[in-house]
């Protein structure tokens, strides 16, 4: 009773590996057929990983962009009041008190930075003016906004504790004035009547094109000197830092918490950070893959009708062969296995060319350009499996053809 099941089982693999071996010598014969009906499927997984891999590489793409801006980054400012029982008049402005009161509040917080605005015109070389833009900040103000720094240096503590008369411009403000990164170094310039030394030039590390609170023409100056200008300790926005971009969303609405107990309850201030703008570039690469996929998918499906007519094709042409196998004692489900299984290694010799094919465009970008071009080995994996099911799916009509044809008739068929 043992031995039965293994007998069964040897059987089964003898069965298998004969029908393999006539499936393969029926594509030695047909060698432009099969070459033909399989490049169907080559095209479709090649372009269903090129695709996944282009859905990848534009996801990554964004999101570094945006972690370029500070994927960690929080900012509050003060929006108003929240009824019109709220005078315009009375503001109720967020002050450094406030962020200090988040930093010794809120767990997690790595740095902070205040900044003040000031709008001026100041003479550049030639007698001429040109309007600019100054930001008051702290010295941890480029590692709150990931800063680059060009030339020179950042102010520091000492700078801000001495109020020192330093500034840091961007690079198309030096660029422009100056005709050099350098050359803006150590240049004097004057703002609200008070000379200034430019020590250093930045850049974000990622383009806003004035999007965000730098603009071109911007001068950044310690937060300690620039309260004198404005007069209070009023701050237009306050910037926070975590260590661990995961505790970004729970730090948000700590913060909220905070500046709103601190202040008058009809007061409104908007704590926002760039969670949500990751989310959706994440979903808009996800959307754009999935529609790319579904072109994919309809290649294969177009590949897989191939199959299945040239199978049919294939039927008609080896009716006395079945009537053949069958009159020497071959069963239905022998010939339709046998058929299926051409089907099959037609549909998964497409798929691995395809795959190979695939893998190796992201592969050989990686030595053509700087970006990291993403390889996705699940998207292997996947196309390998479909590949398989469009041969199991298009190919189970004519194996059912070929094993429902009655053996007389097909022995008298010329």
């Amino acid at each position: 009773m043992v031995a039965r099941p293994l007998v069964e089982t040897a059987r089964n693999t003898m069965l298998f590996s004969e029908i393999v071996a006539l499936a393969l010598d029926s594509f030695r014969t047909s060698k432009w057929r099969f070459a033909l009906t399989a490049l169907g499927m080559v095209i479709g997984t090649a372009s269903l990983i090129v695709v996944v891999t282009i859905g990848l590489t534009g996801k990554q793409y964004v999101m570094n962009q945006i972690q370029g801006i500070g994927a960690n980054l929080i900012y509050a400012y003060y929006e108003g009041g929240s009824n019109a029982s709220v005078s315009t008049s009375v503001r109720d402005d967020l002050t450094v008190e406030d962020m200090r009161a988040v930093q010794q509040e809120v767990p997690g917080i790595q740095a902070a930075s205040p900044m003040t605005e000031i709008h001026d015109r100041i003479s550049v070389g030639g007698g001429k003016e040109r309007d600019i833009l100054v930001l008051g900040v702290s010295p941890q103000y480029s590692t709150v906004r990931n800063l680059e720094i060009l030339a020179g240096r950042f102010f520091d503590e000492e700078d801000a504790m001495a109020r020192a008369h330093v500034a840091v411009v961007t690079q198309q403000w030096a660029q422009r004035v100056y005709q050099g990164q350098s050359a803006a170094v150590g240049q004097n310039i004057k703002i609200n009547g008070l000379p200034f030394v430019v020590i250093g030039t930045f850049r974000e590390r990622v383009e806003t094109f004035g999007q965000s609170e730098i603009a071109g023409d911007t001068i950044l100056i310690p937060y300690s000197v620039s309260r004198y200008f404005i007069g209070s300790d009023a701050v237009k926005q306050v910037f926070f830092s975590v260590s661990d971009a995961g505790d970004v969303p729970r730090a948000t609405e700590m913060i909220q918490r905070v500046l709103q107990s601190r202040h008058r309850p009809a007061s409104v201030y908007r704590v926002e950070n760039l969670t949500q703008l990751l989310q959706v570039a994440a979903s808009a690469a996800n959307a754009l893959t999935l529609m790319l996929l579904g072109i994919s998918l309809l290649v294969l499906l177009v590949s897989g009708v191939g199959i299945m007519n040239i199978m049919l094709a294939n039927v008609r042409t080896r009716i006395r062969e079945i009537g053949i196998r069958k009159a020497i004692g071959a069963t239905s489900r022998e010939i339709r296995l046998q058929f299926l299984t051409e089907a099959i290694l037609i549909s998964l010799a497409g798929g691995i060319v395809g795959t190979v094919i695939g893998l190796a465009i992201p592969f050989s970008a990686r030595f053509l350009t700087a970006f990291r071009v993403p390889i996705s080995g699940l998207s292997a994996i996947i196309a390998i499996v479909v590949a398989v099911l469009v041969g199991v799916i298009f190919g189970t009509l004519p194996a059912a053809r070929a094993a429902q044809l009655d053996p007389v008739e097909a022995l008298h068929y010329e």
